[in-house]
This record gives C-alpha cells, sequence and structure tokens, in this order.
C-alpha cells in the first residue's frame, strides 16, 4: 500500500469530480488536483488509527475504502467509514460491494459492535447504496467545510456484524 497514493489520489479526484458534479461548484471540482491530494494518505495498517483497504485490478487501483475510529463525540469508542470511493470508469461492477464488506469485516475486526458515516446532502447515489448495504440515517446532520466550501452532510448508522 505505500506507493500506492498517488493511485489512490487519481481514485479519490475523479470519483469527486464525477460524483460530486452537481452538489459542489464546477470550479471546486475542476481544480482538483491528485497530486496534492496523495499526500494525504498514509497507508499505517495496525496503528489504531485509520485503515485503507484497495480494491485492485489488473495492477491498478480501482477503488478504496478507510476506516478508523469515530472522532464524533457522541459516539464514544464508535468506528467510523471515512470514505469509500471507486473509479467513476468502473461503478456498477460491484467494486463497492466488495468495499463495504472488506470495511465492515475491518470495524468488526477492531472490536466495534456499531459505525456511521457521513454523507453530502443530495448525494442520492451514496445513500442509496449505504442503505442497501443496511446502513440508515440516524437523524443527525452536521455542517462540514469541503475545500473552503459549506456543505451539509447526514449521518448513517449500522451495526455490527
Amino acid at each position: 500500500m505505500p506507493g500506492d497514493e498517488r493511485a489512490v489520489a487519481d481514485v479519490h479526484v475523479r470519483a469527486w469530480q464525477v460524483g460530486y458534479r452537481t452538489l459542489l461548484p464546477d470550479d471546486v471540482l475542476d481544480g482538483l488536483r491528485p497530486d496534492e491530494w496523495a499526500r494525504r494518505y498514509t497507508f499505517a495498517a495496525g496503528t489504531g488509527g485509520p485503515e485503507t483497504t484497495l480494491a485492485v485490478d489488473g495492477g491498478a487501483v480501482r477503488g478504496f475504502a478507510t476506516i478508523g475510529p469515530s472522532p464524533d463525540p457522541d459516539v464514544p469508542g464508535g468506528g467510523e467509514l471515512y470514505a469509500l470511493y471507486v473509479d467513476p470508469a468502473w461503478w456498477g461492477q460491484g467494486i463497492g460491494r466488495g468495499l463495504i464488506a472488506d470495511a465492515r469485516e475491518a470495524l468488526e475486526r477492531r472490536g466495534w459492535t456499531a459505525a456511521h458515516l457521513w454523507v453530502l446532502h443530495g448525494n442520492r447515489r451514496a445513500e442509496r447504496f449505504y442503505t442497501g448495504d443496511g446502513w440508515s440515517p440516524d437523524g443527525s446532520e452536521r455542517r462540514a467545510q469541503v475545500h473552503g466550501i459549506d456543505v451539509d452532510e447526514r449521518r448513517f448508522r449500522r451495526g455490527l456484524p
């Protein structure tokens, strides 16, 4: 996984540029640069911090999922799915389903009995995907900053296993 930072950043940026096209301003999405994002990733498994799983096909990264401890004060000792992104060229191929299953297993291995994730308000595709996997809105909402823009997010929760 170390050395895959740029490949993960490429997937992450492409997924944002397609998936968030109507949810975030075009100039923000068009200005995303994988080289800048690659510095954000660390792949240090076993540290108790974030853990990233890659979906690789033919030697190329097609998607990734990152889990870790929840920073939310109302979820003490809980886990969180921080990110799950698939290269848009590979949407509908089952990669996301495989990644979410691996993420659930990783959350369980950490000993968590419940987990949550945050979805950008209006991201119906993500909401359908997560509800299809047994996640449901828990009533919590927040305002967050994404590249200097205020966005609204809804929290989804799921029991484990």
